[in-house]
């Protein structure tokens, strides 16, 4: 009577399949790391249920024109920094809000943007809802 079983296990291991798993993985990262944009900004958008009003705020508005006006105020573009300042006082808390038109030319926006950037303001851009 034969006790032995009749399947032998084989002591040698096939790297084959390992290797597959690997490139797989290797293929993988490697398409996903392509779908990531380098120049993503990360901003946390606030939520709105209905209209608020911040008294912490200074409105900068852009018309189609090129005119610039704080608040309701106009001002002179060579005085915008100035009086944008004045605005805001000392109170660094302050949020400027950007109200440009669809149609103004972008570098009148970042004459906004560089002016609170240089001075550490904090902006936001505002949009129509739809």
């Amino acid at each position: 009577m034969n006790i032995r079983g009749r399947n032998k296990v084989n002591p040698n291991f096939s790297m084959s399949s390992m290797t597959d798993i690997v490139f797989l993985l290797l293929i993988f990262f490697m398409l996903t790391s392509t779908l990531v944009t380098v120049s993503a900004i990360d901003v946390l958008l606030p939520k709105a249920g209905g209209k608020t009003e911040n008294k912490t705020s200074v409105a900068v508005t852009i018309t189609k024109q090129s005119q610039f006006y704080i608040d309701q105020t106009k001002v002179s573009e060579a005085d915008l920094e100035t009086q944008l300042l004045n605005s805001v006082g000392s109170d660094r808390n302050k949020t400027v809000v950007i109200r440009g038109d669809q149609n103004v030319a972008y570098k009148n926006v970042m004459k906004v943007i560089d002016i609170a950037n240089k001075n550490k303001l904090k902006m936001i851009l505002a949009v129509k809802g739809k």
